[in-house]
């Protein structure tokens, strides 16, 4: 499960590149991102690296965090993209022993904008043992996932970590508004990207010298990052690249295509 602290709108052309069916439905202020298809992993990444990869991907494309939660066979964790930022991973095993770096949560509090003391106090009970052996790593995500409804955070019912992929896929099904996303050719990915800079809010980057500029810069980067992943059979971070060279495209050719009306 992905969640976005954006609109669907803003959110669609950036998941359309993960190359992945997921299902999007509204989820409050935020958005939430579930896979459709059951055969998503292929490769020799793990559920939190390749979620790190596709969070970074929307992040990227939205400027907006995102937050990868996943749990399997007794593990739960999240990872935390924040675009050009480092991702910060953390994780609880069966028993709700963490494991992830201290400064996590302070991370996590701050990027999502949360109250510095209260919140960030609740956040950091989530990292220390605790002797009742019910408040084990799944109920630690539980937790977590009730803090962010003070960011405005409304999970779709039957949403909820813990669940069996068949019943969360069942219960996005059937969530108000939801859509179904899937890659259409990378012409309609370029299509959805220029649509995402005509409505955005660039401001003065959507044309000029600046625009110009970030487009290249991000052409630059998608690139190297888009082959390094291709060979080492990352799609996580594949699909980082191809957001990153998509909006590049998407931004030189608007700002081309503007400047001759």
């Amino acid at each position: 499960m992905l969640l976005c602290r954006a609109e669907p709108l803003a959110v669609r052309p950036p998941a359309h590149l993960l190359r992945v069916r997921l299902l999007l439905a509204p989820a409050g202020a935020w958005s939430v991102l579930v896979p459709e298809d059951k055969p998503w992993r292929g490769g020799p990444e793990s559920v939190a690296e390749v979620l790190s990869g596709w969070g970074s991907a929307i992040a990227i494309g939205t400027d907006r965090p995102v937050l990868s939660l996943w749990w399997e066979a007794g593990r739960t964790g999240f990872a935390l993209a924040g675009g050009f930022r480092r991702t910060v991973v953390y994780a609880w095993d069966a028993a709700g022993r963490p494991a992830g770096e201290p400064d996590t949560m302070r991370t996590l509090s701050a990027r999502l904008g949360l109250d510095p003391v209260l919140d960030l106090a609740e956040l950091e009970r989530l990292t220390r043992p605790d002797a009742d052996p019910a408040v084990d790593g799944e109920a630690r995500l539980l937790a977590l996932v009730a803090l962010l409804r003070r960011a405005g955070l409304a999970l779709p019912p039957g949403l909820s970590p813990g669940e069996s992929a068949d019943r969360l896929r069942g219960a996005a099904g059937v969530a108000p508004g939801v859509e179904t996303l899937e890659w259409s050719g990378r012409r309609d990915a370029v299509r959805a990207g220029l649509d995402a800079v005509e409505r955005g809010r660039l401001g003065p980057w959507v044309r000029g010298p600046r625009a110009r500029l970030l487009g290249a810069a991000q052409v630059a980067a998608g690139a190297p990052l888009l082959a390094w992943a291709a060979h080492r059979r990352r799609p996580g971070w594949a699909a980082a690249g191809a957001v990153l060279l998509a909006q590049g495209a998407a931004s030189l050719a608007y700002d081309r295509a503007r400047a001759r009306r």
